[in-house]
C-alpha cells in the first residue's frame, strides 16, 4: 500500500514539473524560446526537447517499452548534445507535441509497473534499476531543468513562478534595480 501511495506521489510531482516546463514557453516568441541564453547555449525549447528525449528513453528502453518514434542514440557521439537545442527545421509545436506524447508513453509505463519492477540503464555504472529509481531520477532531472527554465525566463521578461497563479507580482524596473542594489551592497560589505 505504501508503494502505491509513493508511486502516485512521485508521479504527481513529475506531472507538475512537466507542466512547469511548458508554462515557461507561454507568451514568448519563437526567437526567445530558441535563443541561447548562457555561454553553453542553454535555451528554453532545447530543455523541453532534451527532457522529451531522455524521459522517453528512461520510461521506454529501460523497461523494454521503447518509445515508438525515432530518437538520437545515447551512445552516438555524433548526436550527443543535439537534444539540447532546436534546429531551424523543427517547430515549437513538434517539440511540445512530442513531449506530450512522451508523457503518455511514460505514464503508461508508470501505471502498468510496480515501484520494484526491474529495468536496465545501460549507460549507468550500475545498470540494474527499479521503477522507483527511474521515477526519482526523472523527477529530479525535470525539476532541475525547470529551475534552469525559471532563470532563463526571468532573464527574458522578469517572469517568475511555476504557474500563472504563483507568478510573482509584476514590479517596475525601479523596484528591481533598488532590490538588486541592496543585495549588491550586502555582498560587497561582506567581501570587504
Amino acid at each position: 500500500m505504501i508503494g502505491d501511495a509513493a508511486k502516485e506521489y512521485l508521479h504527481s510531482d513529475l506531472r507538475q514539473a512537466r507542466e512547469v516546463m511548458l508554462w515557461k514557453l507561454d507568451g514568448l516568441g519563437e526567437y526567445d524560446v530558441r535563443r541561447p541564453l548562457t555561454s553553453t547555449g542553454t535555451n528554453l525549447l532545447g530543455l523541453v526537447k532534451h527532457l522529451s528525449v531522455w524521459e522517453s528513453r528512461y520510461f521506454g528502453e529501460v523497461f523494454g517499452r521503447p518509445f515508438p518514434e525515432p530518437l538520437p542514440r545515447w551512445d552516438d557521439l555524433e548526436e550527443r548534445g543535439t537534444d539540447l537545442w532546436v534546429t531551424e527545421h523543427e517547430t515549437r509545436e513538434e517539440i511540445i507535441d512530442r513531449y506530450r506524447r512522451v508523457w503518455q508513453h511514460s505514464d503508461a509505463t508508470i501505471s502498468s509497473l510496480s515501484l520494484d519492477s526491474p529495468g536496465r540503464v545501460p549507460w549507468w555504472p550500475r545498470p540494474r534499476v527499479q521503477l522507483f529509481n527511474i521515477l526519482v531520477h526523472m523527477l529530479t532531472e525535470t525539476s532541475r531543468h525547470a529551475g534552469h527554465a525559471d532563470i532563463l525566463r526571468e532573464q527574458l521578461d522578469d517572469s517568475t513562478g511555476t504557474t500563472p497563479r504563483s507568478a510573482a507580482p509584476r514590479r517596475d524596473a525601479a523596484y528591481w534595480e533598488a532590490h538588486r542594489a541592496r543585495i549588491e551592497r550586502a555582498a560587497r560589505h561582506r567581501s570587504a
